[in-house]
């Protein structure tokens, strides 16, 4: 199995019995309506991505964005705020992830709760399989510039942001928990805190071209005349399917542009090699100096959550280099607990870590 089946392996065995298939669908635990707790202004608007042009998928360069205003935004018209970027997971876009981490109820519970006024956004970066691991391809296009470069610009060129890393968070969950890692260990110079929820695919395990459902998927694949083909196809394989567009594009392979890690019924070791170079386990070393930047780091995982293995390697990797980071294993599966982390743990993470004030160090 490879990262991306272990990790779905992980979100199935939570969903059962809950339907729809996709991990996010599943149920999640929602902290109780905080009393008193004042509304906050929801703007869903669109995006444009520049670094998403010429993708060979296809995938719509205007990217809907969901946009969560303070109590009060309005009222006091020269007060800026810092951003909070929360990236969904695999299979979801940002309207479902909205329902997985119970906002507004959760941003307007946090603020009753103590934690400081500040702007949260939700960017959209499903793709046709289902998820753009939030990475750099041609053939999905360049997920890391479009939230660290387009998204952030468009934000603080529209909103009343305090423009400056100190006062910008990036977090994310699973598929999400990975992008928030691995942007945030290449764009210190944009985000200054980081919380890593329960990150997907940390590590890359090598496929059995033997078994039954690799054949499958090998004869499948096939068979395909466009991305488009895929839209019947299961959790796994729309997974590896997005992990391979991601990872190990191919230009001159059309229709589908990407090369597979199995092929001809033998591992493509050039494959292997593309998917593990984009794995954090195998990069974090190179950015530490990078992830020293950042005013704090948080992670967490749940204990029956299947990622916990891999996410304690990486806060033993930065433990090792002597780098300042939180991190808990909590009771919970890989989705049990997420509202309640966003609500409890998260924003009052930034609410102490971000720079509130237009004179940050």
């Amino acid at each position: 199995m490879n990262a991306i089946q272990v990790w779905g392996a992980a979100c199935l065995m939570a969903a059962i019995g809950a339907g729809a298939g996709a991990c996010a669908q599943v149920r999640t635990e929602v902290p109780a309506v905080v009393p008193g707790a004042k509304p906050v202004q929801v703007q869903h608007i669109r995006v444009y991505g520049a670094s998403l042009e010429g993708n060979l998928e296809g995938e719509a360069v205007d990217r809907d964005v969901i946009v969560f205003l303070p109590p009060g935004y309005s009222a006091h018209r020269h007060r800026r705020y810092p951003v909070v970027y929360a990236l969904h997971g695999f299979s979801i876009g940002a309207e479902q992830w909205t329902h997985e981490i119970h906002v507004p109820q959760t941003i307007e519970g946090a603020f009753a709760l103590g934690a400081k006024p500040m702007i949260v956004v939700l960017p959209d970066s499903k793709t046709v399989y289902g998820g753009s691991m939030y990475s750099r391809s041609q053939t999905t296009g360049d997920f890391e510039e479009f939230i660290a470069r387009d998204l952030v610009a468009y934000i603080d060129a529209h909103y009343r942001t305090l423009p400056n890393r100190e006062s910008r968070g990036l977090v994310g969950h699973s598929m999400g928990g990975y992008g928030a890692l691995r942007i945030g260990m290449k764009y210190p110079d944009v985000f200054g805190a980081l919380y890593v929820m329960s990150p997907c695919c940390l590590s890359v395990r090598r496929p059995d071209p033997n078994s039954p459902q690799e054949q499958a998927f090998e004869k499948a694949v096939a068979g395909m005349k466009s991305p488009a083909d895929a839209a019947n196809f299961s959790f796994f394989w729309k997974a590896q399917l997005a992990t391979a567009a991601a990872w190990s594009p191919d230009p001159k392979n059309p229709p589908l542009y990407l090369d597979l890690p199995v092929k001809d019924g033998a591992v493509q070791q050039e494959v292997m090699d593309k998917w593990e170079a984009n794995s954090p386990l195998a990069f974090v070393d190179q950015y530490i100096d990078n992830l020293r930047k950042y005013r704090a780091i948080a992670m967490d995982v749940g204990d029956e959550d299947g990622l916990r293995f891999d996410t304690i390697k990486v806060h033993e990797i930065l433990d090792n280099y002597g780098l300042a980071n939180s991190f808990e294993i909590y009771h919970g599966t890989h989705t049990s607990a997420v509202a309640d982390r966003f609500q409890n743990h998260v924003l009052p993470f930034f609410s102490r870590n971000l720079c509130f004030s237009s004179h940050c160090p």
